[in-house]
């Protein structure tokens, strides 16, 4: 190295050695940024789809849970008597209204006690809304 080149960096507190020291950092900085943050990107991703699966297999074993309840005879008569009110032959069902729901009062309407029977349900609705009994 020339002797003016040495003399100016030495001055200046900074040497030869650290001034390539600190350039082959900035390169190799430059070199490993993108294949670093792919890396990193590529690993979330990874996490994110493991997470997904997790969650999928949860709800697989609970529709297969609810699968498996679906299959007994027993559950299917218990879920038709409490959803769709179906009784056994033989039984009798009796619903029992509440204080709240059987609660009647005055301005109800009056309904007609003429209603035709033997017909169709849809000519009864239809008499019951042309009757012109009080």
């Amino acid at each position: 190295m020339p002797n003016w080149l040495t003399k100016r960096l030495n001055s200046g507190g900074l040497s030869t050695r650290a001034l390539i020291f600190g350039i082959v950092l900035f390169i190799l900085a430059i070199t490993l940024a993108p294949p670093l943050q792919h890396y990193l990107n590529q690993r979330a991703q990874i996490n994110s789809i493991k997470a997904q699966l997790s969650d999928s297999e949860k709800m697989l074993a609970n529709a297969q849970a609810e699968l498996s309840k679906w299959n007994d005879p027993a559950f299917i008569a218990n879920q038709a008597r409490a959803r769709l009110h179906f009784v056994f032959p033989g039984e009798r069902q009796y619903v029992v209204v509440g204080e709240d729901q059987g609660v009647e009062t005055d301005q109800t309407t009056k309904i007609s006690n003429g209603f035709p029977i033997g017909l169709p349900w849809y000519l009864r609705i239809i008499a019951s809304i042309t009757s012109t009994n009080p």
